[in-house]
Protein backbone atom coordinates (compact mmCIF):
# COMPACT_ATOMS: atom_id res chain seq x y z
CA UNK A 1 0.00 0.00 0.00
CA UNK A 2 1.20 3.33 -0.89
CA UNK A 3 0.13 6.54 1.02
CA UNK A 4 0.88 10.05 0.23
CA UNK A 5 0.55 13.10 2.24
CA UNK A 6 -1.28 15.88 0.45
CA UNK A 7 0.26 19.27 0.57
CA UNK A 8 -1.60 21.77 2.53
CA UNK A 9 -3.09 24.08 0.63
CA UNK A 10 -4.59 27.97 1.45
CA UNK A 11 -7.77 27.83 3.24
CA UNK A 12 -10.79 28.41 0.45
CA UNK A 13 -14.49 28.93 1.48
CA UNK A 14 -15.78 26.62 -0.95
CA UNK A 15 -18.01 23.89 0.14
CA UNK A 16 -17.07 21.85 -3.30
CA UNK A 17 -13.28 21.81 -2.21
CA UNK A 18 -13.59 20.85 1.52
CA UNK A 19 -15.95 18.04 0.51
CA UNK A 20 -13.69 16.74 -1.58
CA UNK A 21 -10.98 16.69 1.05
CA UNK A 22 -12.75 15.36 3.31
CA UNK A 23 -13.44 12.41 1.04
CA UNK A 24 -9.91 12.57 0.53
CA UNK A 25 -9.43 11.95 4.00
CA UNK A 26 -12.44 8.75 4.20
CA UNK A 27 -10.19 7.26 1.87
CA UNK A 28 -6.74 7.68 3.22
CA UNK A 29 -8.17 6.33 6.37
CA UNK A 30 -9.93 3.19 4.81
CA UNK A 31 -6.70 2.69 3.31
CA UNK A 32 -4.64 3.12 6.78
CA UNK A 33 -6.94 0.69 8.54
CA UNK A 34 -6.27 -1.92 5.76
CA UNK A 35 -3.28 -1.70 7.04
CA UNK A 36 -2.72 -1.20 10.19
CA UNK A 37 -5.84 -3.31 11.67
CA UNK A 38 -4.33 -6.44 10.25
CA UNK A 39 -3.33 -7.30 13.95
CA UNK A 40 -6.93 -7.73 14.59
CA UNK A 41 -7.30 -11.84 14.05
CA UNK A 42 -11.58 -11.71 12.50
CA UNK A 43 -12.53 -10.42 9.70
CA UNK A 44 -15.41 -8.17 11.55
CA UNK A 45 -12.91 -6.58 14.00
CA UNK A 46 -11.57 -5.18 11.29
CA UNK A 47 -14.33 -3.82 9.88
CA UNK A 48 -15.85 -2.45 13.02
CA UNK A 49 -12.26 -1.00 13.12
CA UNK A 50 -12.65 0.59 9.93
CA UNK A 51 -16.40 1.93 10.46
CA UNK A 52 -15.22 3.05 13.82
CA UNK A 53 -12.56 5.06 12.59
CA UNK A 54 -14.65 6.48 9.05
CA UNK A 55 -17.55 7.61 12.20
CA UNK A 56 -14.68 9.28 13.98
CA UNK A 57 -14.08 11.13 10.96
CA UNK A 58 -17.57 11.78 9.47
CA UNK A 59 -19.84 12.14 13.10
CA UNK A 60 -20.21 15.98 14.21
CA UNK A 61 -19.20 17.25 17.68
CA UNK A 62 -18.48 15.12 20.11
CA UNK A 63 -17.52 11.14 19.26
CA UNK A 64 -20.23 9.09 21.92
CA UNK A 65 -20.82 5.67 20.30
CA UNK A 66 -24.51 6.71 20.59
CA UNK A 67 -24.15 9.89 17.84
CA UNK A 68 -21.41 8.04 15.83
CA UNK A 69 -24.40 4.97 15.77
CA UNK A 70 -26.56 7.47 14.67
CA UNK A 71 -23.81 8.90 11.88
CA UNK A 72 -22.95 5.35 10.42
CA UNK A 73 -25.53 3.07 10.37
CA UNK A 74 -28.72 3.78 12.72
CA UNK A 75 -28.74 3.35 16.84
CA UNK A 76 -29.03 -0.28 16.02
CA UNK A 77 -25.18 -0.37 16.14
CA UNK A 78 -24.66 1.58 18.76
CA UNK A 79 -24.03 -0.77 21.43
CA UNK A 80 -21.89 -3.67 19.23
CA UNK A 81 -19.50 0.29 18.47
CA UNK A 82 -19.63 0.36 22.77
CA UNK A 83 -18.45 -3.57 22.98
CA UNK A 84 -15.46 -3.54 20.07
CA UNK A 85 -14.25 -0.38 21.78
CA UNK A 86 -14.74 -1.47 25.73
CA UNK A 87 -15.92 -5.29 25.90
CA UNK A 88 -13.40 -6.25 23.56
CA UNK A 89 -10.15 -8.11 23.49
CA UNK A 90 -7.94 -6.78 20.59
CA UNK A 91 -4.65 -5.52 21.12
CA UNK A 92 -4.00 -1.36 20.38
CA UNK A 93 0.10 -1.61 20.96
CA UNK A 94 0.78 -3.68 16.98
CA UNK A 95 -2.38 -1.37 15.68
CA UNK A 96 -0.09 1.86 16.99
CA UNK A 97 3.45 0.47 15.83
CA UNK A 98 1.88 0.03 12.56
CA UNK A 99 0.17 3.21 12.38
CA UNK A 100 3.84 4.75 12.94
CA UNK A 101 5.44 2.57 10.04
CA UNK A 102 3.09 4.35 7.62
CA UNK A 103 3.34 7.43 8.15
CA UNK A 104 7.22 7.35 7.87
CA UNK A 105 6.40 5.41 4.24
CA UNK A 106 4.30 7.99 3.06
CA UNK A 107 5.48 11.21 4.95
CA UNK A 108 8.95 10.24 5.49
CA UNK A 109 11.19 10.48 8.93
CA UNK A 110 10.34 12.29 11.56
CA UNK A 111 13.43 14.15 12.47
CA UNK A 112 12.34 13.96 16.47
CA UNK A 113 9.31 12.42 18.18
CA UNK A 114 7.54 15.19 20.13
CA UNK A 115 6.16 14.05 23.73
CA UNK A 116 3.31 16.31 24.86
CA UNK A 117 0.45 16.19 27.59
CA UNK A 118 -2.76 16.43 27.10
CA UNK A 119 -5.62 17.33 29.73
CA UNK A 120 -8.46 15.89 29.14
CA UNK A 121 -11.41 17.89 31.44
CA UNK A 122 -14.49 15.59 32.90
CA UNK A 123 -16.49 16.90 35.43
CA UNK A 124 -18.21 13.43 36.06
CA UNK A 125 -16.40 10.84 38.47
CA UNK A 126 -16.65 7.55 36.49
CA UNK A 127 -14.66 7.98 33.70
CA UNK A 128 -11.11 5.70 34.03
CA UNK A 129 -8.19 8.27 35.34
CA UNK A 130 -10.24 10.95 36.41
CA UNK A 131 -9.60 12.96 39.45
CA UNK A 132 -8.58 16.63 40.76
CA UNK A 133 -5.07 17.29 39.77
CA UNK A 134 -2.64 19.81 39.35
CA UNK A 135 -1.07 19.97 35.46
CA UNK A 136 2.46 21.24 35.47
CA UNK A 137 2.71 21.81 32.32
CA UNK A 138 0.18 24.47 32.32
CA UNK A 139 0.37 25.35 35.74
CA UNK A 140 -3.34 24.85 37.57
CA UNK A 141 -5.14 22.85 39.14
CA UNK A 142 -8.39 20.90 37.02
CA UNK A 143 -10.91 17.82 37.50
CA UNK A 144 -10.35 15.58 34.38
CA UNK A 145 -7.74 12.56 33.02
CA UNK A 146 -4.24 13.91 32.06
CA UNK A 147 -2.81 11.60 28.84
CA UNK A 148 0.34 11.66 27.45
CA UNK A 149 0.96 11.70 23.98
CA UNK A 150 3.82 10.83 21.61
CA UNK A 151 3.45 12.28 18.22
CA UNK A 152 4.89 11.91 14.73
CA UNK A 153 5.97 15.57 13.20
CA UNK A 154 7.56 15.34 9.62
CA UNK A 155 7.70 18.56 7.67
CA UNK A 156 4.11 18.22 6.70
CA UNK A 157 2.60 15.79 9.04
CA UNK A 158 1.83 15.98 12.39
CA UNK A 159 -0.15 13.34 13.80
CA UNK A 160 0.34 10.94 17.58
CA UNK A 161 0.90 7.24 17.44
CA UNK A 162 1.62 6.72 21.24
CA UNK A 163 -0.75 7.29 24.23
CA UNK A 164 -0.82 6.97 27.99
CA UNK A 165 -3.43 7.41 30.92
CA UNK A 166 -2.23 8.69 34.07
CA UNK A 167 -3.84 7.11 36.35
CA UNK A 168 -4.31 8.05 40.44
CA UNK A 169 -1.67 6.95 42.46
CA UNK A 170 1.00 7.02 39.28
CA UNK A 171 3.94 8.98 39.12
CA UNK A 172 3.48 11.91 36.37
CA UNK A 173 7.24 11.61 35.37
CA UNK A 174 7.12 8.07 35.16
CA UNK A 175 3.78 7.44 33.22
CA UNK A 176 4.96 10.21 30.69
CA UNK A 177 8.54 8.71 30.49
CA UNK A 178 7.65 5.01 29.86
CA UNK A 179 4.84 6.13 27.34
CA UNK A 180 6.85 7.93 25.20
CA UNK A 181 9.80 5.03 25.50
CA UNK A 182 7.31 2.19 25.10
CA UNK A 183 6.33 3.99 21.63
CA UNK A 184 9.77 4.63 20.48
CA UNK A 185 10.79 1.20 20.68
CA UNK A 186 7.44 -0.32 19.15
CA UNK A 187 9.07 1.91 16.19
CA UNK A 188 11.90 -0.44 15.40
CA UNK A 189 13.93 1.06 13.36
CA UNK A 190 13.12 5.06 14.05
CA UNK A 191 14.13 4.47 17.74
CA UNK A 192 17.74 5.85 17.19
CA UNK A 193 16.10 9.37 16.71
CA UNK A 194 15.65 11.55 19.35
CA UNK A 195 12.66 12.48 21.34
CA UNK A 196 11.97 15.96 22.26
CA UNK A 197 9.82 15.67 25.86
CA UNK A 198 8.01 19.24 25.81
CA UNK A 199 6.62 18.53 29.40
CA UNK A 200 7.20 21.21 31.58
CA UNK A 201 10.16 20.20 34.64
CA UNK A 202 10.65 16.82 32.78
CA UNK A 203 14.35 17.09 32.49
CA UNK A 204 15.16 15.27 35.91
CA UNK A 205 18.23 13.19 36.47
CA UNK A 206 16.16 10.21 36.83
CA UNK A 207 14.52 10.93 33.21
CA UNK A 208 17.93 11.52 31.23
CA UNK A 209 18.81 8.17 33.00
CA UNK A 210 15.92 6.34 31.62
CA UNK A 211 16.53 7.74 28.15
CA UNK A 212 20.64 6.70 28.42
CA UNK A 213 19.82 3.15 29.83
CA UNK A 214 17.34 2.72 26.60
CA UNK A 215 19.60 4.24 23.89
CA UNK A 216 17.17 6.87 22.94
CA UNK A 217 18.64 10.77 22.40
CA UNK A 218 16.48 13.13 24.11
CA UNK A 219 15.63 16.56 24.49
CA UNK A 220 14.00 17.56 27.61
CA UNK A 221 12.24 21.24 29.48
CA UNK A 222 14.19 22.08 32.71
CA UNK A 223 12.54 23.34 35.71
CA UNK A 224 13.23 26.59 37.19
CA UNK A 225 15.44 24.72 40.38
CA UNK A 226 15.15 22.49 42.99
CA UNK A 227 11.70 21.39 44.31
CA UNK A 228 10.22 22.29 40.59
CA UNK A 229 9.33 19.47 38.02
CA UNK A 230 6.81 17.21 36.96
CA UNK A 231 6.81 14.89 40.06
CA UNK A 232 8.44 13.66 43.09
CA UNK A 233 11.96 13.38 43.24
CA UNK A 234 12.16 16.28 40.50
CA UNK A 235 14.60 18.96 42.62
CA UNK A 236 18.01 16.64 42.86
CA UNK A 237 17.79 16.39 38.88
CA UNK A 238 17.28 20.00 38.50
CA UNK A 239 20.97 21.08 39.67
CA UNK A 240 23.91 20.95 37.53
CA UNK A 241 27.54 21.53 37.68
CA UNK A 242 28.97 23.32 35.25
CA UNK A 243 31.73 21.60 32.53
CA UNK A 244 33.11 24.54 30.68
CA UNK A 245 36.03 25.85 32.09
CA UNK A 246 35.52 28.93 29.92
CA UNK A 247 32.36 29.34 31.61
CA UNK A 248 31.41 31.47 35.07
CA UNK A 249 30.50 28.71 37.67
CA UNK A 250 33.02 26.23 36.56
CA UNK A 251 34.21 24.80 39.56
CA UNK A 252 31.90 26.45 41.81
CA UNK A 253 29.51 23.32 42.86
CA UNK A 254 25.69 22.75 41.55
CA UNK A 255 23.78 25.80 40.31
CA UNK A 256 20.04 26.13 38.87
CA UNK A 257 19.93 25.69 35.24
CA UNK A 258 18.36 29.49 35.02
CA UNK A 259 21.20 30.86 37.35
CA UNK A 260 23.66 29.11 34.72
CA UNK A 261 21.71 30.52 31.55
CA UNK A 262 21.46 33.57 32.81
CA UNK A 263 25.76 33.73 33.41
CA UNK A 264 26.20 33.03 30.00
CA UNK A 265 23.43 35.08 28.47
CA UNK A 266 25.96 37.44 26.23
CA UNK A 267 27.49 34.64 25.00
CA UNK A 268 24.45 33.68 23.07
CA UNK A 269 23.87 33.74 19.54
CA UNK A 270 20.40 34.38 17.25
CA UNK A 271 17.95 31.40 16.06
CA UNK A 272 15.68 31.57 13.12
CA UNK A 273 13.15 29.33 13.49
CA UNK A 274 9.18 28.82 11.68
CA UNK A 275 6.04 28.84 13.97
CA UNK A 276 3.15 26.28 14.18
CA UNK A 277 1.31 28.83 11.08
CA UNK A 278 4.41 29.31 9.23
CA UNK A 279 5.76 32.29 10.16
CA UNK A 280 9.43 33.46 10.73
CA UNK A 281 10.54 34.04 14.11
CA UNK A 282 13.71 34.52 15.81
CA UNK A 283 14.81 34.01 19.89
CA UNK A 284 18.54 34.36 21.38
CA UNK A 285 19.83 31.17 22.91
CA UNK A 286 22.81 29.86 24.20
CA UNK A 287 24.07 26.67 25.29
CA UNK A 288 26.41 25.04 28.25
CA UNK A 289 27.94 21.78 28.56
CA UNK A 290 27.05 20.26 31.70
CA UNK A 291 26.59 17.55 34.03
CA UNK A 292 23.49 15.91 36.51
CA UNK A 293 25.60 15.29 39.91
CA UNK A 294 24.31 11.22 40.30
CA UNK A 295 25.71 9.09 43.11
CA UNK A 296 26.75 6.02 40.57
CA UNK A 297 29.57 7.39 38.33
CA UNK A 298 28.84 4.99 35.76
CA UNK A 299 25.79 7.81 35.07
CA UNK A 300 27.44 10.97 35.16
CA UNK A 301 28.00 12.32 32.03
CA UNK A 302 28.11 15.80 29.73
CA UNK A 303 25.03 16.93 28.69
CA UNK A 304 24.46 20.58 26.85
CA UNK A 305 21.71 23.28 28.65
CA UNK A 306 20.02 25.14 26.36
CA UNK A 307 18.43 28.90 27.13
CA UNK A 308 16.24 30.62 24.79
CA UNK A 309 15.38 34.15 25.16
CA UNK A 310 12.78 36.10 22.72
CA UNK A 311 14.75 38.45 20.07
CA UNK A 312 13.91 41.40 18.95
CA UNK A 313 15.81 44.47 17.03
CA UNK A 314 16.99 45.54 20.22
CA UNK A 315 18.18 42.07 20.64
CA UNK A 316 17.44 39.46 23.76
CA UNK A 317 14.33 39.83 25.61
CA UNK A 318 15.01 39.95 29.13
CA UNK A 319 12.39 36.68 30.17
CA UNK A 320 13.90 33.22 30.08
CA UNK A 321 11.51 31.88 28.23
CA UNK A 322 12.24 27.94 27.60
CA UNK A 323 15.37 25.79 29.16
CA UNK A 324 15.92 22.39 28.18
CA UNK A 325 18.48 19.47 29.07
CA UNK A 326 20.03 17.19 26.35
CA UNK A 327 22.54 14.17 25.69
CA UNK A 328 22.94 15.59 21.91
CA UNK A 329 25.73 17.44 23.05
CA UNK A 330 27.60 17.98 19.57
CA UNK A 331 24.06 19.43 17.94
CA UNK A 332 24.43 23.51 17.75
CA UNK A 333 22.01 25.09 19.70
CA UNK A 334 19.86 26.66 17.20
CA UNK A 335 19.72 23.10 16.04
CA UNK A 336 18.26 22.04 19.27
CA UNK A 337 16.23 25.17 19.72
CA UNK A 338 14.39 24.15 16.24
CA UNK A 339 14.29 20.83 17.47
CA UNK A 340 11.95 21.54 20.11
CA UNK A 341 9.60 23.98 18.29
CA UNK A 342 7.98 20.85 17.07
CA UNK A 343 5.81 21.33 20.46
CA UNK A 344 4.33 24.12 19.12
CA UNK A 345 3.11 22.48 15.67
CA UNK A 346 1.33 19.60 18.11
CA UNK A 347 0.38 22.23 20.72
CA UNK A 348 -1.51 23.73 17.52
CA UNK A 349 -2.97 20.10 16.07
CA UNK A 350 -3.80 18.83 19.32
CA UNK A 351 -6.30 21.89 19.94
CA UNK A 352 -7.79 21.92 16.63
CA UNK A 353 -7.57 18.55 14.21
CA UNK A 354 -6.86 17.07 17.89
CA UNK A 355 -11.67 17.79 18.73
CA UNK A 356 -12.45 16.89 15.48
CA UNK A 357 -11.31 13.45 15.65
CA UNK A 358 -12.57 13.14 18.89
CA UNK A 359 -8.70 12.28 20.87
CA UNK A 360 -10.70 13.78 24.17
CA UNK A 361 -14.11 12.21 23.80
CA UNK A 362 -13.44 9.09 25.40
CA UNK A 363 -15.94 9.21 28.86
CA UNK A 364 -16.06 5.14 29.65
CA UNK A 365 -14.84 3.17 32.60
CA UNK A 366 -12.24 1.30 31.68
CA UNK A 367 -8.68 1.59 30.45
CA UNK A 368 -8.46 -0.56 27.84
CA UNK A 369 -11.60 1.07 26.45
CA UNK A 370 -10.16 4.23 26.67
CA UNK A 371 -6.68 2.58 24.67
CA UNK A 372 -8.90 1.41 21.77
CA UNK A 373 -10.51 4.79 20.92
CA UNK A 374 -7.70 7.00 21.45
CA UNK A 375 -5.63 4.55 18.94
CA UNK A 376 -8.38 4.65 16.51
CA UNK A 377 -8.57 8.06 16.92
CA UNK A 378 -5.12 8.48 16.66
CA UNK A 379 -5.78 6.24 12.74
CA UNK A 380 -8.65 8.93 11.54
CA UNK A 381 -6.31 12.10 12.93
CA UNK A 382 -3.31 10.03 10.54
CA UNK A 383 -6.03 10.81 7.83
CA UNK A 384 -6.60 14.05 8.44
CA UNK A 385 -3.30 14.78 8.56
CA UNK A 386 -2.46 12.69 5.28
CA UNK A 387 -5.45 14.62 3.36
CA UNK A 388 -3.19 17.75 4.04
CA UNK A 389 -6.46 18.87 6.20
CA UNK A 390 -4.48 20.15 9.46
CA UNK A 391 -4.95 24.28 9.38
CA UNK A 392 -3.21 26.76 11.80
CA UNK A 393 -6.22 27.44 14.24
CA UNK A 394 -5.42 31.55 13.97
CA UNK A 395 -5.54 31.31 10.00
Amino acid sequence: MTITATAATAPTTSAAAADRRTSSAGEIADELCAVVCDSLRRRDQREKARRYVRGLLSTPGRKSFRNMAGDISGTASEQSLHHFVTGSTWAWQPVRAALAGCLEAAAGPPPAWVAQPMAIPRSGAHSVGVEHRFDPHRERMFRGQQAFGTWFTSAGVVTPVGWELLLPGSSYEESAVGAVLATVRRAGGAAARPVVLDIRGIGTRSTMNRFAEAGVPVVARVAAGVGAGAGAGAGAGNRFLVRDAAVPGFGGGERGPAEILRSVKALGTPVEWTDAGGAARSSWAVGVRVMMPDPAVARRRELLLVGEWGAGAGGPAAELVGMWVTDLVRMPVGAVVRLTKGGLRVEAVAGASGRAVGLRDYSGRGLGGWHRHVTLASVAHAAVALAGLERDPRA
